[in-house]
Parts: structure tokens; C-alpha cells; sequence
């Protein structure tokens, strides 16, 4: 498959951060770009007519995890994920020129933070979020029983200037408020989203690329190291942080997002030759605050 060539490309989740900018990605390259929005009342007959003839479809879809996890919340989590991929499997069922590609989402969160990982690590966690991905991603690759290639991305924490990790992180930075999270020693993995992009048109590009993709950068780096690199950058003290326990009392259980170490290493992709413009967190910060 070519990017060179006009393809059909469906996006489910079109309206974020990493929907947005593949929509962009694509339409520079004069491809059909298709937004699909998939609830609970959408039949699947209407589904499977926007999947026809398609070239790529990309399931972006689900609630947002960095927020207070209530039992509610995390229904919405999992149904909003789950469901929709089960609907758009259920679709690709009855289309008659099925996808060629179906990239799905996912998260380094399917991992303990224990061990570190490459993209064959079966190390999951023993939590909601673990869980979460692993019936995410078992859905998804429902789609090769209908010969459509599948790859599921396990996404690291994605760095842009358009939103992401520092919507969150430069406000109390630039206020002079800025520090680690808890211990600091957590293991983050990350991905700058420009890498993330042209990531997926590597894969794409890629057809012996199948299953389970880490999508981080080849160098994981401490909290407390990033907390150190931002400050350097953005010129701000770093000597505060956030108890865990405050994290604990505005997140709940969904504090394990900023709390839990993830050591992720993008084995699968550095092996079939993917080069990263953004492998060092220095780099990836001073290009997205322009230093």
C-alpha cells in the first residue's frame, strides 16, 4: 500500500489530538479521509457501507483516561472502547471489498511496572487499565479472521504542542509550580506525536508489520529526570512536587496514569528500520515550546 496512491482512509475518533493529526497527514497527501462515529444506537449495516472499499481504517475511539476513574467513568472506559471496536469488527464482517488495514488503538498501560518491555513482553499488568487494553486489543484482531491486516498501537504518553501530556504538564511549569509526580522514579515512556505519525505511515507502508506495536520512543526516561528537563528548558524551578496522595484524591484510581512505571521499548519498529526524529525528551520538549 502506498501513501503515493489515493486511499479511502475511515477515522474513528477524528476529532482528537492524534485523529486530527492524521486527518491532516493524509489529506496533504491527497487521500479520502472518511470521520466515523460510532455510539451505541448506530446501526452496523451503516457502518459497514462507510467500510467499503476502504484502504485503512483507524480506531481511535474511547473516553479519556486521564480523568477521576468513578465506577461510572470507568464503564464509559471500557464500553466506549470495547463496544465500538466490536462494532466496526462486526462491520467489517459484512462488507464485500473489506479493509485492507485496520490500526487500532492502544496503551503502554497493558504492561506491569515491573519489568521492561518490547512489543512480545505478555508482563500485563493485574488492573483495570491491563484489562481495559487486552480486551481492546482482543477485539481488534478479530479482524484478521476476515484477512484484514491488524496492528494494535500500544501508545506511549504523546507529546504535542497542539495538546496531549502538556496541556497538562506546562501550566503549573510556567507558573512556577512545576515538580515530579509522587516518588519521581516512575519509568515513563513517551512518543512526540510527529514521530507517532510517521510512525503509522511506516507501518502502512509496511505490510509484514502485524499485531502488537509499542509506540515510544527508544529512550523511557524517569519522572523526575523529565521534571528536571522541562524546567531546564522552560527556564522554571522544579524543587515542588505532587504527593501521591494528592494525585490519589483528585484521580482516584485512575492516578495509576501518572503513578505507575512503564519501561517501553519500540522493539518491533527500530528492527524493521523506523528511524525517530524525536529520541531524546530534550529534543521533543525544545521543538514542541520552540527552544
Amino acid at each position: 500500500m502506498s501513501i503515493g496512491n489515493r486511499l479511502k482512509v475511515v477515522i474513528c475518533g477524528k476529532s482528537g489530538l492524534v485523529g486530527s493529526k492524521l486527518e491532516d497527514f493524509f489529506k496533504s497527501n491527497h487521500n479520502d479521509i472518511i470521520g466515523l462515529k460510532v455510539r451505541h444506537d448506530t446501526d452496523i449495516e451503516d457502518i459497514a457501507k462507510e467500510l467499503e472499499k476502504c484502504d485503512i481504517l483507524i480506531n481511535l475511539s474511547g473516553t479519556t483516561i486521564l480523568a477521576r476513574w468513578s465506577s461510572e467513568y470507568k464503564k464509559n472506559l471500557y464500553t466506549s472502547r470495547i463496544d465500538t471496536t466490536k462494532k466496526l469488527i462486526d462491520a467489517i464482517s459484512l462488507c464485500k471489498d473489506k479493509p485492507k488495514l485496520l490500526l487500532s488503538a492502544s496503551a503502554v498501560g497493558i504492561y506491569d511496572s515491573v519489568h521492561s518491555h518490547d512489543d512480545k513482553s505478555q508482563n500485563y499488568a493485574d488492573d483495570f487499565l491491563s484489562h481495559l487494553c487486552r480486551d481492546w486489543e482482543e477485539e481488534a484482531k478479530k479482524a484478521e479472521n476476515f484477512k484484514v491486516r491488524s496492528v494494535q498501537m500500544r501508545f506511549g504518553v504523546i507529546y504535542a504542542k497542539e495538546g496531549g501530556a502538556m496541556d497538562k504538564i506546562l501550566p503549573p511549569f510556567k507558573m512556577g509550580v512545576g515538580g515530579k509526580l509522587g516518588s519521581g522514579k516512575q519509568i515513563v515512556s513517551w512518543i512526540h506525536i510527529d514521530d507517532l505519525v510517521r510512525a503509522i505511515e511506516f507501518i502502512v507502508k509496511n505490510p509484514e508489520i502485524t499485531g502488537s506495536v509499542n509506540f515510544t520512543s527508544p529512550n523511557p526516561l524517569s519522572n523526575e529526570n523529565q521534571t528536571k528537563i522541562l524546567g531546564k528548558i522552560l527556564n522554571r524551578p522544579t524543587f515542588f512536587s505532587v504527593p501521591v496522595f494528592v494525585l490519589k484524591l483528585i484521580f482516584g484510581e485512575g492516578s495509576v496514569v501518572m503513578l505507575d512505571s512503564k519501561e517501553v521499548y519500540p522493539t518491533k519498529l527500530l528492527e524493521h528500520g523506523f528511524v525517530f526524529n524525536y529520541e531524546k525528551f530534550e529534543d521533543a520538549i525544545k521543538d514542541i515550546v520552540g527552544k
